[in-house]
């Protein structure tokens, strides 16, 4: 029973000594989660990334110690089948050895369960959490290139109103040369002709 409680208790080692770091990593996460709340403080982006390290972080931490869990709990699960097989019973009142040593391995035990709940309903918030602002993030994004599309519109129109009003203009120069070109060469005629020589020839002298 010893030795099977000692390779149990393993566990329980390795769940208190990364208390502080998923401490820290659940305070990073309800931050961030208050920024998204808030909508104040870094870009969508940033906040993101920042999730998504908070996310690796606790995916690396259970990677580290599924292993270790799951072999705690079947070494739990042996030490509780060979207390039970010793079929003890009190005597005058005393406590006997089953007993008295679960008094002490069953909150160890439960720590380590608790430690390992934990751990995944914190890494499954992140991942939630990351969801949910990356769906935020594509969702700016689609409204910015919509409005850099929109704005692209506006000026590909206001250009081909500039077009059409600078050929409009050329029409009318051209014209407007043409016809003093015409005046001009028309213009030592008029008197031979009999054309009167009134203000649209006279221009052209």
């Amino acid at each position: 029973i010893e030795t099977y409680k000692a390779m149990s208790m393993l566990g329980f080692m390795q769940a208190r000594s990364m208390a502080a770091a998923l401490n820290d990593l659940d305070a990073q996460l309800t931050t961030l989660m208050g920024a998204m709340r808030s909508g104040a403080g870094t870009a969508a982006e940033e906040t993101l990334h920042a999730l998504l390290d908070v996310s690796v972080a606790l995916e690396a931490l259970t990677a580290e110690t599924a292993y270790r869990f799951a072999a705690t709990g079947a070494y739990e699960a042996i030490v509780y089948e060979r207390i039970s097989a010793l079929r003890e019973a009190r005597f005058m009142g005393r406590q006997g050895f089953g007993e008295f040593m679960l008094r002490r391995y069953a909150p160890a035990m439960r720590t380590v369960k608790s430690t390992e709940t934990r751990l995944q309903t914190i890494a499954a918030r992140a991942l939630r959490a990351a969801d949910l602002l990356r769906t935020r993030v594509d969702v700016e994004r689609s409204a910015q290139n919509q409005a850099i599309l929109a704005s692209m519109d506006r000026r590909a129109d206001l250009q081909l109103r500039l077009q059409h009003t600078v050929e409009g203009l050329s029409v009318v120069a051209i014209s407007y040369y043409a016809v003093s070109l015409v005046g001009y060469l028309l213009y030592p005629l008029a008197e031979p002709l009999g054309v009167s020589k009134g203000p649209p020839l006279s221009l052209c002298r």
